[in-house]
């Protein structure tokens, strides 16, 4: 298996043990505690500080001069929680349960895009890359397909205890298997030349840099409807006579981000800031008519051509991130864009929570309306470009990240 295939591996078993955590730690505070809410307060500290620690996180990947122990220990430090909590949910001190959910959820921006941003030293720059970004979002929704059906069929099987320790076990192969990939030598230290990378600095290159900008302001209003679908759509199916569609339809919209990403995500020729908008621009379309069907059935359909559209949004996303990210804040942008999009989910579930009293119809149609209002967001922000991408400028620099970099096109690729 070469590399990058090392990678992928290690990419899907990481995030199989992230995407299967809302399902397990609900279920086994139930089952100790027989409290869904006490699972849903360590969820909570679980997901809190990942945008909090996403700049941290990528400022130390950045500076580090042993990489592979940084990104090693960070994947193994997010298993060990996953462990913790198998042992400690239900039986320990509350305060204790919290305090390693924290820890676990601060290892949590390395499993996203702090892995994410390893490609660039694994892959050339090219057609190739832009294909192994399509790979890489694929093991996202791979990831939401399979591990939520995995946890359900091992606590269905036996209980919810084993399932978590089924999650520490794909955490600790991920670990396992990032240790053998390869990373560049900082041995003798970062070039006195090279851009400093400073806590702030990502959030300054985020916000400086239009692309960036564009597409970070855009997903993370989009992510405030995407966080609250799954609550939503047990609603609608509940309305529509069918108390346990709910799952049926995240699945569908699962599988169809599965197509969508390994077909419409892997179009490298297609200009990823377009593939933004007519991402978030289809979702929001299918996911409006799906507010308007009769029964679960057609409205499955319909998640599944919300998922199909939604698929290529990271892959775009990826890219986006890959070509004009300041080299010496690369895996800040990578770390701090997830964290956001995060954060902008969790914020989206409570806010359904707080209206769920109203029609589902009415809140998917909001949803549906925030994706719209994010393809435009994103159009107004980028304005008229020329085509992707961007030639050269000589001479031309930009102040990023509190360092001067060239705002080139694409960026040259970090070494191996």
């Amino acid at each position: 298996m070469g590399g990058f295939g090392r990678y992928l591996a290690a990419a899907l078993a990481a995030r199989i043990a992230s995407e299967g955590m809302g399902m397990a730690v609900v279920l086994l505070a139930l089952e100790r505690t027989g409290s869904a809410g006490h699972g849903a307060f360590v969820l909570t500290a679980w997901l809190a500080p990942h945008v909090l620690a996403a700049p941290l996180a990528g400022a130390a990947a950045a500076r580090t001069r042993r990489p592979r122990l940084f990104h090693v220990g960070a994947l193994a430090g997010f298993a060990t929680a996953v462990a913790a909590l198998t042992v400690l949910l239900g039986r320990a001190p509350a305060p204790l349960v919290l305090v390693v959910a924290a820890l676990g959820g601060c290892c949590g921006p390395m499993v996203t895009g702090g892995l994410s941003s390893l490609i660039t030293g694994l892959v050339p720059a090219g057609p190739g890359r832009d294909r192994a970004y399509g790979w890489d979002a694929a093991t996202y929704n791979a990831a939401t397909v399979t591990a939520p059906a995995a946890v359900g069929l091992v606590a269905a099987l036996g209980s919810a205890g084993p399932a978590m320790a089924v999650l520490a076990a794909s955490g600790a192969a991920a670990a396992a298997l990032a240790a053998t990939l390869p990373y560049e030598d900082r041995g003798t230290g970062p070039a006195p030349d090279s851009p400093r990378a400073g806590l702030g600095a990502g959030l300054a290159a985020l916000w400086r840099v239009r692309e960036l900008r564009a597409v970070t302001s855009a997903t993370t209003l989009g992510f405030v409807g995407i966080g609250s679908l799954t609550t939503v759509s047990v609603l609608l199916a509940t309305e529509l006579g069918s108390p346990g569609g709910g799952g049926v339809l995240m699945t569908a919209f699962a599988v169809g981000a599965l197509g969508g990403s390994l077909t419409l995500g892997r179009m490298t020729s297609v200009e990823p800031g377009r593939q933004v908008r007519w991402a978030l621009a289809g979702t929001g379309a299918a996911l409006m008519g799906a507010a308007f069907t009769p029964s679960v059935a057609v409205t499955a359909a319909l998640f599944a051509l919300a998922g199909v559209c939604d698929g290529p949004l990271l892959t775009a996303t990826l890219r986006i991130r890959a070509q004009y990210a300041p080299d010496g804040v690369r895996t800040q942008v990578f770390t701090l864009g997830a964290g956001l999009k995060m954060t902008a989910a969790s914020t989206g579930a409570a806010l359904v929570g707080i209206v769920a009293d109203a029609p589902a119809a009415a809140l998917l149609t909001g949803i549906a309306g925030l994706l719209l209002a994010s393809a435009l967001l994103h159009a107004l922000t980028v304005a008229r470009e020329p085509g992707w991408p961007r030639p050269a400028r000589t001479g031309a620099t930009e102040r990023s990240a509190g360092s001067a970099t060239t705002a080139a096109g694409p960026r040259t690729p970090e070494g191996p």
